[in-house]
């Protein structure tokens, strides 16, 4: 009798989390974060669910002769927004989990 209730109160904690989780997953998907590169030339804003919401290009940073250095600007500004994003998923995440590592939870 006393495993059916610790089973039990497994369960109620897993889909209190999964509640939790599916909270953070709305709240993360209104949150941005952003990333620049080139003293803030190119600027990308994602959003907490690593979805590309913006990006700014200013003229200064637009060579004709040299538009490999705005796409490398581009990856940079992008990678620092989704490092970001993700860095504060994995926080918000390990608060929910305490640090528990769940495969495919997130």
């Amino acid at each position: 009798m006393a495993n059916q209730g610790g089973y039990g109160n497994i369960m109620l904690q897993a889909r209190r989390m999964q509640g939790q989780i599916k909270t953070l997953q709305d709240q993360l998907a209104e949150q941005t974060f952003e990333g620049s590169a080139g003293g803030g030339l190119v600027k990308v804003v994602v959003n907490g669910r690593q979805k590309v919401s913006r990006i700014e290009i200013n003229p200064e940073a637009i060579n004709p002769d040299d538009l490999a250095e705005l796409s490398d600007l581009l990856v940079a500004a992008c990678n620092m927004a989704i490092g970001a994003s993700q860095e504060h998923s994995q926080a918000e995440m390990k608060k929910i989990t305490g640090g528990l590592h769940l495969p495919g939870l997130f």
